[in-house]
């Protein structure tokens, strides 16, 4: 079982600290199993949380070397700085290849660690100003809703870490199960709207060690040029009919519709990085014309190119080339998962 281990420190928020335990506990395997087991830490027995009240913890700073993930909630303002052995241990964690992430301002306590240094990352954005000015060499998101730099993850409020827990399961065990999930906790798997749009990740949303994740590396490489369903499954190995249903086991949905998120990925990262036409954009992100491109965007995500543009570009623009390719190339896959799974 994947082990998850939430730390609570003097001042933590129930909140957010109940959000990650229930939508991992939801969680289950197709065949009924439990893939997370989820433990409390502390480094003392008893935790005095905001509201009044306290939590007896069985586990020590001990359980963070033998996790998984470690997930570090939020705490009340004025709450008492993490003591030297909370971030050595966070330290060792991180350098042990551990998956860390922070609810709301536990960022604060990811940071002081500096385990967030030269990293995107986002908070409660009442707090974003001051998270930025007291660790300058973090790259604050203030607008997101998570951020995800691989083995770090930051989200903002307590609502937005269910959006990042879901998005850890679907890494971890594929959208079906992270579907599931989401409607054990009764909420969508992708929350639409503005926010949604603005989400941070490095990797498009492939469970880790799917024998599929070359091909579809492949494809996010290859979104401006016609790409078929043959040649998707010969890429894998696969005949036609194994390759569809493998592929929907482990990304819950089909192949052409993964292919269209991807070009609608795409073509949100051109739209908010570079000053292309609309018409170039939907040439760029494998299109049949500004109309089809056009038409398609409203549909996935509720809104035009140029309104998207106008809303989530923030008059920045970046030297994208000329193929567009940027968006894609290694360590760069910045777009929006603003994209329904279904």
């Amino acid at each position: 079982m994947h082990s998850v281990a939430i730390l609570v420190l003097d001042g933590v928020v129930p909140f957010d600290m109940a959000a990650p335990m229930q939508v991992f506990d939801f969680t289950r395997l197709p065949d009924g199993r439990r893939p997370y087991r989820v433990r409390l830490c502390a480094e003392r027995p008893e935790v005095a949380a905001d509201g009044g009240f306290a939590l007896r913890v069985d586990r020590g700073l001990e359980a963070l070397a033998d996790a998984d993930t470690v997930i570090v909630p939020g705490r009340a303002p004025n709450s008492p700085s993490p003591s030297p052995a909370v971030l050595a241990a966070l330290r060792k964690a991180a350098a042990a290849g551990t998956r860390i992430a922070s609810v709301c301002v536990g960022a604060f306590v990811l940071a002081e660690a500096g385990l967030l240094d030269g990293l995107r990352a986002t908070t409660h954005w009442v707090a974003a100003e001051e998270f930025a000015h007291a660790y300058p060499r973090v790259e604050v998101e203030p607008d997101v809703l998570y951020v995800d730099n691989g083995r770090i993850l930051t989200s903002a409020g307590a609502a937005a870490a269910l959006d990042m827990c879901l998005h850890m399961i679907r890494r971890d065990f594929g959208s079906a199960v992270a579907a599931n999930s989401a409607r054990m906790s009764v909420m969508p798997l992708e929350r639409e709207g503005g926010q949604a749009q603005f989400i941070v990740h490095e990797h498009p949303p492939v469970p880790r060690g799917s024998d599929l994740e070359p091909v579809l590396e492949w494809i996010e490489d290859n979104v401006a040029h016609e790409v078929t369903l043959a040649e998707m499954a010969a890429r894998a190995g696969m005949s036609e009919r194994t390759f569809s249903r493998r592929f929907r086991e482990q990304t819950g949905t089909t192949p052409l519709q993964w292919l269209l998120r991807a070009r609608v990925r795409r073509a949100q990262y051109l739209l908010e990085n570079s000053d292309h036409t609309v018409e170039r954009i939907a040439q760029q992100a494998g299109f049949g014309s500004p109309t089809a491109f056009r038409e398609r965007f409203r549909k996935v995500v509720g809104t035009t190119p140029y309104a998207y543009r106008r809303s989530f570009r923030g008059g920045r623009a970046a030297a994208v080339p000329a193929d567009g390719r940027a968006a894609v190339s290694d360590g760069q896959r910045q777009a929006a998962l603003a994209v329904p799974l279904g």
